[in-house]
């Protein structure tokens, strides 16, 4: 009797990876950007911006953390325009205090009390402890370090610089009365916008002498936790936040600057989960990883950019989870370090 998975294998033409492989993945092949498809389907481009908007998923709960750091976490914009330790540090312990929870408590969820076992975890592998690649030898207490040590820290220097440079006129300013709609779609464009830019990051960042230098660090995960996200070299922290600098140019308002720079560290944080959403009863009620990108932490030359754009297809560096898929990879980086 044939599977569906022989089914879909015969009526695609692809060969999909063992169970050994994968603890769990989604339907494979993989498609991605369904708001870029071509020829544009209205219709599927309304739903998926709902499905990012109108249920509960990390860009929501990004949106209500930004909103609350605006209204009752942030320092007066007035102080911002002479650099002060009290907001500067004010910010940091909330940058800090924010990552710290949002992140510790996936991993207390899904790692230490393990409340979800394996369902919809990509790869069963544990974390790895007692390695000498690791700071600390220990998988999380390099990711934890690194993360906050270097990430927050940089995270909250760009922070600040986009602070100053709204109190004192030097970034253009917008208000909710200025462009209601164009204040609102912002929250929708800024996604878009890190999608493009990580993808050129991302690639700069695999050129080997600076995979070498920097990026190395963050793929020593070839298995991904919460705290994988940011656990990046200094110098690509520079170059991943960076993507807030477009504030510069575009009108925005402060409250934008936070869901950007919260939306770069949160993010990360879900996607690197390790898992494709939270189960209650059964039933997935949050999405947080995303199998597209934990492909490019086990085979690392593909899947540069996010699934929301189709970058990695129109430069054919998109891995679609089949074995065919991971033979063009392996070659490729035969080809690039002749291992």
């Amino acid at each position: 009797m044939s599977t569906p998975e022989d089914t879909k294998e015969a009526a695609g033409k692809v060969t999909l990876p063992s169970s050994r492989t994968w603890n769990w993945h989604p339907d494979l092949p993989l498609t991605n950007a369904r708001i870029f498809a071509w020829p544009p389907n209205p219709v599927t481009i309304v739903k998926t911006l709902a499905s990012y908007w109108l249920a509960l998923t990390g860009r929501v709960v990004i949106v209500a953390t930004a909103l609350i750091s605006w209204f009752y976490l942030q320092p007066a914009l007035e102080r911002s325009s002479e650099f002060s330790a009290d907001w500067m540090l004010a910010m940091f312990a909330r940058n800090l205090a924010l990552f710290t929870i949002v992140t510790g408590a996936m991993h207390l969820y899904f790692y230490t009390y393990a409340k979800q076992g394996k369902n919809l975890r990509f790869d069963a592998r544990e974390l790895v402890r007692n390695h000498r690649a690791f700071s600390f030898k220990d998988q999380v207490k390099d990711n934890m370090f690194w993360s906050l040590a270097s990430g927050v820290t940089i995270w909250t220097i760009y922070e600040v610089i986009m602070m100053w440079s709204y109190a004192n006129g030097h970034a253009p300013y917008l208000t909710w009365d200025d462009s209601p709609v164009w204040f609102a779609l912002l929250f929708v464009l800024i996604p878009l916008w890190y999608s493009m830019h990580f993808y050129w990051i991302h690639r700069m960042l695999h050129w080997p002498p600076l995979y070498k230098l920097a990026h190395s660090l963050h793929h020593r995960n070839s298995n991904i936790g919460p705290w994988s996200g940011i656990s990046m070299h200094p110098v690509e922290h520079v170059f991943y936040f960076s993507s807030v600098l477009i504030h510069f140019v575009i009108p925005s308002h402060p409250i934008h600057i936070l869901f950007h720079l919260q939306f770069n560290s949160l993010a990360a944080a879900f996607s690197h989960s390790g898992f494709e959403g939270l189960l209650v009863k059964d039933k997935n009620r949050m999405d947080l990883g995303y199998f597209f990108h934990q492909l490019q932490h086990r085979y690392f030359e593909c899947n540069y950019g996010t699934d929301e754009m189709p970058w990695d297809k129109w430069f054919g560096t998109f891995h679609d989870g089949t074995q065919e898929a991971t033979e063009r990879v392996r070659e490729k980086r035969s080809r690039m370090f002749g291992d």
